[in-house]
């Protein structure tokens, strides 16, 4: 014979501090399935593109089954020793790209400092240096990166002795700020805040214990 059972449920802020905890926790698991990183990509790409560097893209299937390209950004972990993340791309000289970097984002000195090293490099190179960036292996840090560094000189002119290192270093702290951008992006939007406010804007109710209810 059927039963009514009934249950009390609880809105995030009339939950003890443990319960807190607990919703908080569950929210965590479940509810970042979604790309979280989408404005850090896209941050990224328009930095990108002030630098120099062309995204290669892959074609991406679509849930509603057409297909779109997305560029060649990884990123694995954010809390592993060994994580990071990676890109493919082509690189080439970028007339003011020092200037147009510091407008974008002029407190970020690590994105000077890159612009500045890749001009001085093309500079001494007559800005005929570019390079090829592939991914390599399983893994997805700046070290998963082959970068090929070349000169397209007219003449057929070899590059300065140090352009080669400075530019494959540059490609590599390229990928490092972008995994720590990614790091500051999931920090925040898995901080007690933000999932505060996830929680209360979608309703969510939970038992005095802090399980999700429903």
């Amino acid at each position: 014979m059927p039963e009514i059972i009934e249950t009390t449920v609880y809105q995030l802020h009339e939950l003890s501090d443990a319960a807190k905890d607990k919703a908080r926790s569950w929210y965590r698991e479940v509810g970042f399935d979604f790309d979280w990183y989408d404005a850090v990509y896209e941050d990224f790409e328009r930095i990108c593109a002030i630098l120099g560097v062309t995204l290669a893209t892959r074609m991406v299937r679509l849930l509603g089954g057409g297909v779109s390209p997305k560029p060649c950004i990884w990123f694995s972990g954010l809390w592993s020793q060994g994580d990071g993340a990676c890109f493919e791309g082509h690189y080439r000289h970028a007339k003011g790209a020092r200037t147009q970097i510091r407008a974008y984002a002029p407190k970020d000195a690590e994105l000077h400092r890159i612009a500045d090293c890749l001009e001085a490099a093309q500079r001494r190179n007559f800005y005929h240096l570019q390079a090829t960036v592939t991914h390599r292996g399983r893994y997805y840090h700046e070290h998963c990166m082959a970068i090929l560094v070349e000169r397209d000189s007219p003449t057929g002119k070899d590059m300065s002795r140090d352009a080669e290192d400075i530019v494959i270093e540059a490609m590599r702290d390229l990928a490092r700020w972008l995994y720590r951008q990614l790091e500051r992006e999931y920090d925040d939007q898995t901080s007690d805040v933000s999932i505060d406010d996830a929680i209360c804007a979608n309703a969510y109710t939970f038992t005095e214990e802090g399980r999700r209810f429903g």
